[in-house]
This record gives structure tokens, sequence and C-alpha cells, in this order.
């Protein structure tokens, strides 16, 4: 190891451990259920960590049990609103995860877990169905990562590839990409009356179409270009991965500033064909370049089509050469800062043709680190604290794929 990759390796560690230290036990009294089941910001998230630590001989069994204890307190939500970052879906991902190395653990609540989250599944598509049956517009927790039936596959791709409830999730997203008529106009059918804030506001007459990994249509591309990795194939699949490739293909922008695509349009701009984004706002996991081109990269490995493979990579690192758009982060996190792009990278450069991404790192890792260390206050949980930016740092120190598999919830891999 050279002296710089030890030094690295060092400063992670001492990342890592303080903040396993400083989250060891849990608050006391517990969270209340809904917080406590958040995989974005509850104990769900922070559990990940322990398990990834104690799965690794790096921390204890004892300390990710209580944080599993913390998590299921007062009982489990399964609410139609249940979504892999919150309730029943985010409760039972975070106990699989729990389980890689020894079946039978937790075994009983898994297996309750499981039937709860295929119920809501089908409900959720049932809903989702009769809408398209409608034609009426989405809303984005309909499909999304964080809150709708894109995340729920995440979570069914990683635990149970055949089931029955999956394969009805990925057709729904089959169907998700045909347009729609909105005010007399054709729209692409993940179109959404709601704001980027999932609220309806002036600033966005007419509604806008969402790009972003974590909320827009990014999300079901890598689902559906993962499934197909996995063998989970429908009918029509691959049709949707090339319709959703044209469309951001349409919109991919390309200038000084690399290559890049707006985070959401409007009407004004659909109409235009032109976006009034004057360049790439920060490059991160959910929203940005980052995102977006791993998505990408996923799908032309799908589709078997090195083009579109080297185009997401040539974007990737177009954007970690580009200071401009390195200068836009502005924190840590998981989900829009360092740890996010470090992560996204990381599993970008895993599948590249080439080294130029894994020759890119070692900068932004290093800008990662100073990062973390010149911070003293953030959260504590999995996408905007201190725990997802530990468990993307013990994933790049090991040089190996998390050994619970918790950055399947993220949809990169």
């Amino acid at each position: 190891m050279n002296p710089t990759a030890f030094t690295s390796a060092t400063r992670i560690d001492n990342t890592v451990t303080a903040v396993a230290d400083r989250l060891a036990v849990p608050p006391t009294p517990p969270d209340q259920p809904e917080q406590a089941q958040s995989l974005a910001d509850g104990a769900a998230g922070i559990a990940l960590l322990h398990i990834e630590r104690a799965l690794t001989g790096a921390g204890a069994w004892t300390t990710a049990h209580h944080w599993l204890r913390a998590m299921v307190h007062g009982g489990v939500l399964a609410t139609i609103e249940s979504s892999l970052y919150r309730g029943a879906p985010a409760v039972a991902f975070a106990l699989h995860t729990a389980t890689v190395d020894q079946a039978g653990r937790y075994d009983n609540a898994q297996r309750a877990l499981h039937r709860a989250v295929t119920a809501l599944a089908h409900r959720r598509i049932d809903q989702a169905l009769d809408r398209i049956a409608r034609a009426d517009l989405p809303q984005m927790a309909e499909y999304d990562i964080i809150s709708g039936l894109t995340g729920i596959g995440a979570y069914l791709l990683r635990l149970a590839p055949d089931d029955e409830a999956l394969g009805r999730i990925l057709a729904y997203l089959v169907r998700l990409p045909e347009p729609l008529h909105h005010g007399g106009e054709a729209v692409p059918g993940w179109w959404t009356e709601q704001d980027p804030h999932a609220r309806i506001s002036t600033a966005f007459p007419g509604g806008h179409a969402n790009f972003g990994l974590a909320h827009g249509i990014t999300g079901p591309l890598a689902l559906l270009a993962l499934a197909k990795r996995h063998g989970a194939v429908v009918e029509g699949h691959l049709d949707a991965i090339e319709r959703i490739n044209a469309w951001l293909d349409s919109w991919r922008q390309h200038d000084d500033n690399g290559t890049w695509w707006p985070q959401w349009i409007t009407h004004q701009e659909r109409r235009t064909g032109r976006p009034t984004q004057p360049g790439p706002l920060r490059p991160s996991w959910c929203y940005g370049t980052p995102g977006l081109a791993r998505a990408q990269q996923l799908a032309g490995i799908a589709l078997n089509d090195p083009d579109r493979r080297r185009l997401a990579e040539n974007a990737l690192a177009s954007c970690l050469t580009q200071p401009r758009q390195l200068r836009r982060i502005s924190d840590t996190s998981l989900c829009h800062g360092w740890a996010g792009l470090a992560l996204t990278a990381w599993r970008t450069a895993m599948d590249a043709a080439d080294s130029t991404i894994s020759d890119l790192l070692p900068g932004v890792i290093d800008q990662l680190l100073d990062h973390a260390e010149a911070t003293a206050d953030s959260g504590d949980g999995l996408l905007e604290g201190w725990a997802g930016v530990a468990l993307a740092m013990c994933a790049i120190a090991r040089g190996a794929p998390p050994t619970s598999g918790w950055d399947a919830c993220l949809l990169i891999t």
C-alpha cells in the first residue's frame, strides 16, 4: 500500500469508528414508530451501519440488535403510505441485511414482514393501475424510490426476485413511460401535477417531469436495468428501458461543463424543447449527473449496449473533473453530498470499461474525508447524516461491495 492510500485508510477508519462509537446507543426514550422506522433518518438507517460493521467483524452484533429493537419499538407500520424508506418495507430491508451471513436470524419476523410488504405492494400496484386506467397523472410517491413502487421493487429484487409482486411492479413500470394527455397535450406517463417538493405550486403551472434518481424517472430505469441483470424480466421490459433512455437522450446537454441533464422540466420547457437550467447543479446521487449516469450505465449493461455504457461513464468522469460542479457540493451526505458522489462513482467504476473513473476516485475520497473532518454538526441518519457517510466510507475502504448489501436501497447496485 502506498503512503497516500495508507493515510486515507487510516483517516477513514478513524472517522467510521468515531461515528459508530457516537451512535452506539439508541435514544432513550425510543423515537416514535414512524420516525424509528425511517430508513432515511431513523433507527432503521442507523442499524444498517452497525449491521455492516458486525458482518465485517468491526462491530458487535449486540449493538446492531439494540438498534433493530429500537427500530420496531411501538410496532411496525404497514399502511398504504409505507415505503422502502418508511414503515414495514424499511424494517424488512434492514432485517434482511442482518441475515446475509446466517439464515434463520430473525426468521419469524422476516416472514411476517415479507407477507406485509408483498400485500402492500399488491395494494399499491392495484391503485397505480386504476390511476393509469383513468388516464390520470401520477404523484411522484406512486413510482419513486423513496416513497413509491420503485423502492418497494428494490426490496423485492434483493429478497425475492421471483415473487409475483416484483413481476407486477416491473410490468407497471413498463407501462409508466407510456404517454398521457394533460391539458390537451401529450406528456410522458410519469409527468406529475406536483412541483419537485410534491406540492401543488404556482411556480410549476401544470407540474413537471422529474429526472432524478431519487424522485424521477431515473429510479424506474435503474430498477428495470438491475432486474434484467438479475434475470427478472417481464413483457416489454427492454422496450421500456429504451423509451426512458430516449427521453433522457433528448434532454442531455453537452457544453463546457461536460455532459449533464436538467433536474426537471416544466410544461414551458417541454414545449420549447430547451431547459432553462443554465448548467449542471450539484453532482449528487439523488439528482445530477452521478445518479443519472449510473442508471444509464446499468441500462447499457442490461441492453448489452457498449455505446450507452461509454456515454454514461464518460459523463460521470467529466463531472469528476469539473471544479465548478464539485464546488456546488455543500455537505458530506449520502443523498446529495460527497459520500453519495464517492459511493456512486465507486460503484460505477466497478463496472466501467476502463480505469478513468477509478483514477479520479482518490481525489473524490480525499474531498469526502476533508469535509467529514471539518464538519461537526450533521444529522445521524442514513441519507443526510453520519450513518450514511460512515457506510459509504466502509465500502470504499474495504474495496469490496458491502457485505450486507445495504446500498441496494440506493438502486446503484
